[in-house]
């Protein structure tokens, strides 16, 4: 890892901050420069799966929550040997979904996934950027079970600790890479 002693360094260092984005007060953290960087992207990919690997019993599918968390699972999902599911914002699915509204820092979303996604049972990972309140992961959690999946834990670049989503979240199994 260069000169970056640990997986949470190489994040610290290649994540910004973008400050009043999308709006006045909010401290955007920009995953940008970390992609852009081949080696430390790889690493970061590994750090994600490495919690899951041995997992018993077996992760069956990751899912992704839109935009950035896309990024990130497809290839965990690679490097696990398993399905890549995604869940969309409203609208952006072909197939009948599942729906589920949730509150962000700055506003409310809703999120989609189609409802053949899992079979009944499958065991499920979460992957997305960042951990802030555990809206998102909440309601991407949700639509998981509605479509029969079970929700096994969730693994996270970066989690915002003063928010307090482990909170919110409850036994979920997070894994974090960088908590700040």
């Amino acid at each position: 890892m260069n000169d970056l002693h640990t997986i949470g360094d190489l994040v610290r260092h290649h994540i910004r901050d973008i400050p009043d984005y999308p709006q006045p007060g909010i401290l955007f953290k920009d995953i940008t420069p970390l992609l852009a960087d081949a080696t430390a992207f790889a690493q970061v990919i590994e750090a994600l799966c490495a919690p899951w690997r041995n997992h018993q019993p077996r992760i069956d599918k990751v899912v992704g929550i839109e935009a950035r968390g896309f990024i990130l699972a497809a290839p965990v999902a690679l490097a696990l040997d398993v399905g890549f599911v995604p869940v969309r914002k409203l609208g952006k699915l072909p197939a009948a979904t599942h729906t589920q509204a949730y509150d962000l820092e700055y506003g409310e979303e809703t999120l989609e996934v189609h409802q053949d996604a899992f079979t009944q049972g499958e065991r499920v990972l979460l992957i997305d950027d960042v951990l802030a309140t555990g809206g998102t992961v909440e309601a991407a959690g949700q639509l998981i079970r509605a479509a029969g999946g079970v929700v096994v834990g969730a693994s996270v670049l970066l989690e915002i600790t003063a928010l307090d989503a482990r909170a919110r979240l409850g036994e979920l199994s997070v894994h974090s890479l960088l908590a700040v």
